[in-house]
């Protein structure tokens, strides 16, 4: 799972507001498993917006991919989350990345995500935590693939 925030919400930092999500995921059936550290990046796709903190966490899946997105919906909408607009600013983005192996191409859900093996934000702290993981469509490891990563390409650690 991708974690990200660009505005703090009722928090001190986006930082305070991810690490106070991730104390929820077990109650949300989503043991952490491994964690990344905080990355930091331009906001997308508008650089001029606030910028983002980003990680990657595994877990222990407790339900199939759809009950996973649900609580991650979930989640997001207990910090604050709001869909306005696409790309804008948001105190929660939680993404299910890849389930397992399965490749998934439904309206309400595809996976692996179809676009987060190209953003480094996402790439580079999966590498971080297991650089061997490999994209089950591309075959390419976390570590490969975060070499390669085209979008977010100013992402590091914070």
């Amino acid at each position: 799972m991708a974690l990200g925030s660009n505005l703090a919400g009722d928090f001190a930092s986006s930082e305070a507001l991810l690490e106070a999500t991730l104390a929820h995921f077990a109650q949300a059936g989503l043991p952490v498993l491994a964690r990344s550290g905080w990355w930091r990046s331009a906001a997308w796709p508008d650089p001029d917006g606030p910028e983002y903190r980003n990680g990657v966490v595994i877990v222990e899946a407790n339900g199939g991919p759809r009950t996973v997105l649900e609580g991650l919906f979930s989640l997001e909408q207990m910090f604050g989350r709001e869909r306005a607009a696409r790309n804008a600013a948001r105190t929660l983005d939680l993404d299910l990345i890849a389930y397992g192996r399965q490749v998934i191409e439904a309206p309400e859900l595809v996976l692996p995500h179809p676009r987060a093996h190209e953003r480094l934000f996402v790439m580079g702290p999966l590498a971080e935590i297991a650089p061997a993981w490999r994209h089950p469509v591309l075959g390419r490891t976390a570590a490969e693939l975060a070499a390669a990563a085209t979008v977010g390409a100013d992402a590091g650690p914070v």
